[in-house]
């Protein structure tokens, strides 16, 4: 016959997802068992379209394609052949839908697998073999689910990868997650400066992902506050699986955590607790005491600015507040800032009272270990006390009637299971700390022998951690006076107090033992204010 008398005709091929193109052959497959039909029906092959949806799905481009081309071939009268049943839609619904959209563009269905037709008897056969095809694709969906939470329960994630892991096949567990450098050290970094307040609010965390060159962005080149929010919620970071769709909560994985559990729980309390003074946003590099300097005469806080000279610009910080004394005075950057460095040098500590408050710190570390090996037992008590206490809430639930009272019992059932999720930590932990003496506490004695260091630091991030670290609160300055008295934070406040026992009582060394009780509440600041890692 005459290539250009044969009837013509479209194919129509399609898998699931994106995974079966790259590591299946059914695209392929199925143009040839069509091509082969088509062949021995004797219809010339116009176009192929092919594509990866889901065969519940109705959206679908490359059908949509073919429609507006069938429509243009209305005239002639065109023939779609598809491989199976299964192939044109896995819904009843959806596959009556297509249909009466393909026979409106003037196609006819034809298929190898069956013979469709307009009869009852084929229309019977047709409905059947779309139910059962419906019945497959929701039986995979439930054994998938099934397969994923079971999975799930044993500790291992089963969804995508979150921001800071990969995945990797590891003998005896398939795919586990592992950490994904630099972004899991990155990650780590925000949470834990969030959890101990280096971090005030989420825009302040979006600002320093944003300043990591090597974390994602999206279209406009920032980082969303969703990503974020989405972040923070995720126990899998502190190495715990929820799904809370599929009632999973705090199972302990089998990854590595970035961060603790409490330090997870620190941030919930935080983000879900009295909301934050959002960061303001014309801190500079020009002006890192804006805003934490404060007026001596109306104690509301100094602006700044630049104002023109003849022939140059000059920084100044002053007193916008109407009514004030001093409003509208200003003073030169260069001289309250010069202040301000004499100022935090004079907080610096002599070295003999250093390597003394380093002796007391090590004497409470070992004292600390001591005493976290034996925590153990108590705290498995404790571990089935809070047991028996859901149990208790759960026979409740069951008796109860009113949804507020189950929804109260509920909330109080997530509490007990993170106090216990805690508790586990804190036993696996016990006695062991996740680093030395010297790596734990490094950075926050480097901190606390010269906190000048860092204020001259390049990063405006840096010099404002230096005013929460040092001092208590805002700073009051007079004009021609300098500062009043600064309330400065309890670290140095601890190392002062050393510093006058030390020279009353003479040598210091024999004031060690007696002194210990002051080295602990310094030793919680220094983690709390976020310049020192906790015990484990």
């Amino acid at each position: 016959m005459n290539p250009a008398k044969r009837q013509k005709s479209l194919i129509y091929c399609r898998v699931s997802g994106a995974k079966q193109v790259r590591e299946g052959d059914g695209l392929r497959s199925q143009e040839a068992r069509c091509r082969e039909y088509a062949e021995f029906k004797g219809y010339v092959v116009d176009q192929v379209f092919s594509e990866d949806v889901s065969g519940g799905s109705t959206s679908r481009p490359a059908f949509t394609s073919m429609i507006k081309h069938l429509k243009k071939l209305r005239s002639e009268g065109c023939i779609v052949i598809i491989d199976d049943i299964s192939r044109f839609a896995r819904d009843i619904r959806g596959h009556w839908d297509l249909r009466d959209i393909l026979r409106e563009a003037g196609g006819k269905l034809e298929s190898p697998s069956i013979e469709f037709g307009e009869d009852s008897d084929s229309i019977l056969v047709e409905n059947l073999l779309a139910s059962v095809s419906q019945h497959q694709r929701q039986k995979n969906a439930e054994q998938t689910k099934n397969r994923m939470r079971a999975r799930a329960m044993g500790g291992y994630w089963v969804t995508k990868a979150p921001m800071g892991y990969r995945f990797e096949r590891v003998t005896g567990h398939g795919k586990l997650l592992m950490r994904d450098e630099p972004l899991a050290s990155i990650v780590a970094e925000a949470m834990n400066g969030y959890a101990t307040g280096r971090f005030e609010t989420l825009t302040e965390v979006k600002r320093f992902l944003e300043s990591q060159p090597a974390y994602p962005r999206n279209s406009n080149n920032e980082v969303h506050f969703e990503r974020v929010a989405e972040m923070f919620d995720r126990s899998v970071y502190a190495g715990h699986i929820t799904y809370e769709d599929w009632g999973l909560r705090l199972i302990p994985g089998k990854h590595e955590p970035l961060i603790s559990l409490a330090t997870w729980q620190a941030i919930q309390e935080r983000r879900y607790g009295v909301p934050k003074v959002p960061a303001r946003k014309d801190l500079t590099d020009d002006f890192p005491l804006r805003g934490f300097v404060t007026c001596a005469c109306c104690n509301e806080p100094l602006t700044a600015c630049w104002s023109k000279g003849r022939s140059a610009r000059y920084p100044y910080y002053l007193c916008d507040t109407r009514g004030c004394p001093e409003s509208r005075k200003s003073v030169r950057k260069e001289k309250i800032e010069g202040e301000f460095e004499i100022l935090l040098a004079a907080l610096k500590p002599t070295e003999g009272l250093f390597h003394l408050a380093f002796e007391m710190f090590r004497d409470q570390w070992d004292s600390k270990l001591a005493s976290a090996r034996t925590q153990g037992a108590s705290l498995a008590k404790e571990i089935k006390e809070v047991e028996r206490k859901v149990g208790q809430l759960l026979d409740r639930i069951v008796d109860a009637s009113s949804d507020s009272v189950i929804r109260a019992y509920e909330k109080r059932i997530k509490e007990l299971e993170m106090q216990k999720a805690l508790m586990q930590e804190k036993i696996s932990r016990a006695g062991v700390p996740r680093k030395s003496f010297g790596e734990t506490y490094r950075t926050a004695f480097d901190f606390l022998a010269n906190p000048c260091k860092l204020w001259h630091s390049p990063r405006i991030e840096d010099r404002r951690a230096v005013l929460k670290l040092v001092f208590a609160d805002k700073l009051p300055y007079a004009r021609g006076e300098g500062y009043r008295t600064a309330q400065i934070s309890m670290p140095f406040k601890m190392l002062g107090h050393m510093g006058t026992m030390a020279k009353f009582d003479g040598a210091p060394g024999r004031n060690r033992t007696r002194d210990l009780r002051f080295t602990k509440p310094l030793l919680y600041q220094l983690s709390y204010k976020g310049i020192g890692v906790p015990l484990a």
